[in-house]
């Protein structure tokens, strides 16, 4: 996500380096690389224009002090200018009622249906919600097939008329059910089209009318660039939409509808969707997503991810195993769980700073967790509980059982073994300065 535009802008710094003050001359470059970057990326040349014009006379009247480059200066402005175009502040999603009720719209293959469900699941373990799903696309083949499966899938009811092909009707009577059912939140699921037309903006309008809905999100797949701005705001002068959700992020996307839908249609960008699996949604936040375009990682939103999947008493039970050097192959399946709830690895690694540069061209493969999983699951009671009891033979077992090379499990056992010898090291180092300066002659060695 944004890696084109993010090395674009790393250079565009570049030429400030070494500088020691901001002058008109050695600012032109600079001012020049980030429009062209911009652009690159899908960026409306007006609005990528207008942008650069204020960074450069932000940058002029800003003295610079001893402590700080003009480099890290002219960071800092374009963070702040990204973190206003995209927004500002975080949104608001505020919905309230009985039912409470989130109306979507978009094209056909913006994603909706496949959010829905993620803000279903987000709604019912996030916020405590009843969730009903109701399926309004009445014309898409075997679109309400899928929102029943993904509704299975997160133990969410979904509300569909097979024989009905009135959607104003669907969701009329969906609310009514849900009322019935007790369900204090209904999200309605409406049919996109290839493009605009008539009676697509007829038919939303009319589910509006009569759902009187608390949200209504536009939903856009942020791969598509410009064109979704455009489409965003054809939607927005009939609809008066509340919010953006911008799905795809994990795509090969140059970022242009990201950064500029809010300036287009002044409405705020409120959830940010990437990948397939349900639990892959988060709250959008323009200085986040503004740090992590310009390469600083996105600690606090790594931090809350941890603390969601954070269980205090495990921690305190490992904690002392740890102490105790009796940390097992148990232990180590249940934290391969806890790192996996957290989302996709590469993402998570992007998170820190300095580190999503580094990794970019990696290729971190997901599946190696499945492979460890195959030869822990495939050990008996005991020897989970005692990795000594590990020989030769043992492991030729483990190596057929989960379909592993001798190699594989080798090489597997020994990492096992080497992590806890750190464990044991870092449980003798004990806290404070000592532990940190144990740490920096580990890390020297």
């Amino acid at each position: 996500m944004f890696e084109n535009l993010s090395d674009r802008l790393e250079n565009a710094f570049k030429t400030l380096k070494g500088q020691g003050r901001i002058t008109e001359i050695n600012i032109a470059s600079t001012v020049k690389e980030i429009r062209r970057a911009l652009i690159d990326a899908d960026v409306n040349y007006k609005i990528a224009k207008e942008f650069t014009d204020k960074i450069k006379e932000k940058a002029l009247g800003e003295k610079v002090l001893t402590a700080v480059s003009p480099g890290q200066l002219m960071i800092k402005i374009v963070q702040d200018e990204l973190t206003n175009l995209m927004g500002g502040q975080a949104a608001p999603f505020n919905i309230k009622g009985t039912p409470a009720v989130v109306l979507l719209a978009g094209l056909q293959g913006s994603g909706k249906t496949t959010f829905a469900a993620k803000l279903a699941s987000y709604l019912k373990n996030k916020q405590g919600r009843q969730v009903m799903l109701v399926a309004c696309d009445v014309y898409r083949p075997a679109a309400i097939e899928q929102l029943k499966v993904l509704g299975e899938q997160i133990n969410v009811p979904v509300y569909e008329e097979e024989a009905q092909k009135d959607p104003v009707r669907i969701a009329r009577n969906a609310i009514a059910q849900a009322k019935s059912d007790g369900k204090n939140c209904v999200i309605i699921d409406t049919a996109g089209r290839l493009a605009i037309d008539e009676n697509m903006m007829n038919e939303i309008a009319a589910i509006k009318q009569t759902a009187k809905p608390n949200e209504t999100l536009f939903v856009v797949d942020s791969m598509t660039g410009q064109d979704a701005v455009n489409t965003a705001k054809a939607f927005n002068d009939r609809l008066d939409f509340d919010g953006v959700v911008l799905t795809k992020l994990d795509g090969d996307t140059r970022g242009g509808a990201a950064l500029t839908i809010k300036y287009v249609v002044n409405k705020p960008i409120k959830f940010a969707s990437r990948g397939e699996k349900l639990d892959a949604i988060d709250l959008f936040y323009p200085d986040r997503m503004a740090q992590r375009i310009l390469g600083m990682g996105d600690i606090v939103s790594l931090v809350e991810k941890a603390q969601e999947n954070f269980d205090e008493k495990e921690a305190a039970r490992l904690q002392k195993k740890i102490r105790k050097n009796q940390f097992d192959f148990n232990d180590f399946l249940t934290q391969i769980s806890q790192i996996q709830k957290m989302g996709n690895v590469k993402d998570l690694m992007g998170m820190i700073p300095g580190l999503g540069k580094q990794i970019k061209d990696i290729d971190i493969d997901e599946h190696q967790f499945k492979k460890i999983e195959a030869v822990i699951l495939s050990m008996t009671p005991e020897e989970r509980l005692n990795p000594d009891l590990l020989n030769g033979s043992r492991r030729k077992r483990l190596s057929y059982g989960s379909g592993n090379t001798i190699q594989e499990v080798n090489q597997f056992i020994k990492q096992f073994e080497q992590m806890r010898k750190m464990m044991k090291q870092m449980n003798k180092m004990g806290s404070g300065r000592k532990a940190l300066r144990g740490l920096g002659n580990m890390a020297g060695h």
